[in-house]
């Protein structure tokens, strides 16, 4: 069981590692594209297309770590009334529905994927199939993190971080 958990733990890591090195490489390249531009009067002809790559790929790479550490939209203030049995089927309710939803984007993002192969992006010549396959990737992540919440598992890697809204917006404790 420990050695299935390093797996899973390396394998998330890995996914967040991606999703990170391709948010600081887009900074990057949007710092050169602006710079090139407004001092050179010149513009790599690829950034532009690699910026909507990278920018496709973190926000759906992001979309699963959100799933991970629950950052999704939740009704706390309706839901902390209800009796803590409520709550519990209420979380397994919305588990099942962010797996179904990670199905729904293996299924149809693979579907795309493929249906999208054949065509090229304008600038890099690459198959216009790269900019879809996160879909999958992040389908794939979005029911690892789903099941493991549905069975008990806590997800959270990232623990502290939280703000609370009062303090956020400069109200008190």
């Amino acid at each position: 069981m420990e050695t299935l958990r390093k797996i899973a733990l390396a394998i998330d890591t890995v996914f967040e590692s991606v999703a990170l090195t391709g948010l600081a490489s887009m900074i990057l390249i949007v710092i050169m594209q602006v710079m090139t531009r407004k001092l050179f009067n010149f513009v790599f002809f690829w950034s532009e297309e690699i910026t909507l790559l990278l920018l496709v790929w973190f926000a759906f790479m992001g979309m699963a770590i959100g799933f991970r550490e629950g950052l999704h939209m939740g009704v706390d203030s309706f839901t902390e009334f209800l009796p803590a049995k409520v709550n519990l089927v209420l979380d397994k309710i919305i588990g099942l529905s962010i797996f179904a939803f990670g199905v729904y984007m293996i299924y149809y993002g693979w579907d795309f994927t493929v249906m999208m192969h054949e065509s090229t992006l304008a600038a890099t010549k690459l198959p216009n199939s790269i900019l879809y396959v996160v879909m999958p990737v992040t389908g794939v992540m979005t029911c690892a993190y789903a099941a493991l919440q549905v069975a008990g598992f806590n997800t959270k890697r990232h623990r502290g971080s939280e703000v609370e809204m009062g303090n956020a917006f400069g109200g008190g404790e």
